[in-house]
């Protein structure tokens, strides 16, 4: 039954793939889908990206396993802090900025915001780089769940999910990825729910004030909300919601949605979806150590597919899996875009070979497309490299790098082109520090978000001004 399942999703994605490819003229229809996407599709397509396997199989066995019940509330900050609040400052100005300069990736956001191309090929550089080991952390969310709950190996489970992303990307593009991203979202959705009932009503958690009660007679700390015993599960709460606002592929969905009217109906969507999925993972994930029958992991990644194993019937288990495949393959499509235009877009076209037609650019994009598949599937088969930390260190670097320089140049007429620049070098250096000196992935990524939120804005006032002509005309929109 569980094969029977996974077969069917994969079909349902084939379907969908065949139904909705079509010819692309324009690298605008490959990577936005001609900017003419609805609330809903908008909302899943940010959802579904935001949340993979490492939510569910990295970061509900770390956080929920290790901090119990207040893992929850990195569920709540994703929801209210990492989509609604998203939505709310950045949706309206990006979609009218990118619009106006016909803007397709956030390179070109800052090339045309600093009329800069030093800007954009750094950044551009960067995106690559570092989205390498995020989608490798993806790859190996859903490994662990194969390998447990199927027994099929790491390394087949890995090339198959790769397959099979690069193939629906390479002929479909966003269009696809964004109904496709739909079909997942629904499957997300029905999947969770029966996930948290089956799992909570299991003899070995009895309900939820049964389970709460066994958590607080192994340890008072799982269901505490004290700040100082849930100091890393605020860390984890910051990162991962906060983080969201600077990096590209959470961003790019605001460049494609259709109206205003649909950000408004996006955002509750969106929030919505949000608080289900995130809350669910991260609960669920603190009743995991019932089902490790040592009392002890060695590796928190195995927590959930064991449980999921254990406490579903095989029906449901297959459904879980689709869910967890869902989620990884929507972020995957989006991670696998924005890397593949950072080259193709920002790069060749952008400085190497500037003459080049849309054919040729969105050719290059999918052959791009399965290179930089190759090159995260071959990252993932080293399973020494841990997917919260894999994850935590690309996400902090991004975001470190992007979210001040794209925040307040969206609202800021005195950003300087020196205060984006501080902004960029301050992400990726504590970064680079905390991965040489501290070891603590997530607290670094945090610390690059806010150091570079508020060394920006230092820089900028104190550094050249654009001519009051350039600044007037660029922050029209």
């Amino acid at each position: 039954m569980i094969y029977i399942f996974v077969i069917l999703y994969i079909v349902g994605l084939a379907a969908i793939s065949v139904i909705t490819s079509k010819k692309f003229n324009s690298v605008d229809d490959f990577l936005l889908g001609g900017r003419e996407m609805g609330p809903w599709i908008s909302a899943f397509a940010y959802g579904t990206t935001y949340f993979s396997a490492v939510i569910f199989v990295g970061y509900a066995g770390s956080v929920g396993y290790g901090n119990g019940i207040s893992g929850i509330l990195v569920g709540f900050g994703n929801a209210f802090i990492g989509s609604m609040l998203a939505w709310f400052v950045l949706a309206k100005r990006t979609r009218s900025f990118t619009g106006k300069y016909n803007i397709s990736t956030m390179p070109e956001f800052f090339e045309k915001r600093y009329d800069s191309k030093g800007l954009k090929i750094a950044s551009a550089v960067i995106i690559f780089v570092f989205l390498v080991p995020y989608c490798a952390s993806v790859y190996q969310g859903l490994s662990y769940l194969f390998e447990i709950s199927l027994g099929i190996k790491f390394e087949y489970c890995i090339i198959a999910m790769a397959a099979i992303t690069a193939v629906y990307l390479f002929f479909g593009g966003y269009f696809t990825t964004a109904f496709v991203n739909m079909f997942q979202g629904i499957i997300m959705i029905v999947g969770v729910i029966l996930m948290v009932a089956f799992i909570m009503y299991n003899p070995k958690v009895g309900g939820f004030v049964n389970g709460i009660s066994q958590l607080k007679s192994i340890d008072p700390k799982l269901v505490s909300f004290n700040p100082l015993d849930i100091s890393n599960v605020i860390v984890m709460t910051l990162l991962t919601s906060v983080g969201s606002w600077g990096l590209p592929q959470m961003v790019h969905k605001f460049y494609t949605i259709k109206d205003e009217k649909a950000i408004k109906s996006g955002m509750i969507i969106s929030t919505l979806f949000a608080l289900l999925i995130a809350t669910s993972a991260y609960f669920v994930g603190a009743f995991g150590r019932f089902f490790i029958e040592s009392g002890a992991v060695a590796d928190t990644s195995t927590v959930v597919p064991v449980m999921i194993t254990a406490a579903l019937p095989e029906l449901l288990v297959g459904l879980v899996i689709a869910l967890v495949l869902s989620a990884s393959m929507s972020t995957l499509s989006s991670l696998v875009l924005v890397s593949a235009s950072s080259i193709a877009v920002d790069l060749l076209k952008g400085h190497f070979k500037k003459d080049m037609d849309n054919k040729s650019v969105v050719l290059v994009l999918r052959v791009l497309c399965v290179i930089f598949v190759i090159v995260s599937l071959i990252v993932a088969l080293d399973k020494n490299n841990a997917i919260v930390t894999l994850m935590s260190y690309s996400w902090g670097t991004i975001s470190g790098c992007f979210i001040a320089p794209f925040l307040y140049g969206l609202y800021w007429k005195g950003m300087t082109k020196a205060g984006a620049v501080s902004g960029i070098i301050c992400g990726l250096g504590i970064n680079l520090i905390g991965f040489l000196f501290v070891h603590n992935a997530p607290l670094t990524g945090v610390i690059a978000m806010f150091a570079s939120l508020a060394v920006v804005p230092v820089v900028s006032l104190c550094t050249a001004k654009y001519s009051n002509k350039f600044n007037e005309e660029i922050m029209k929109f």
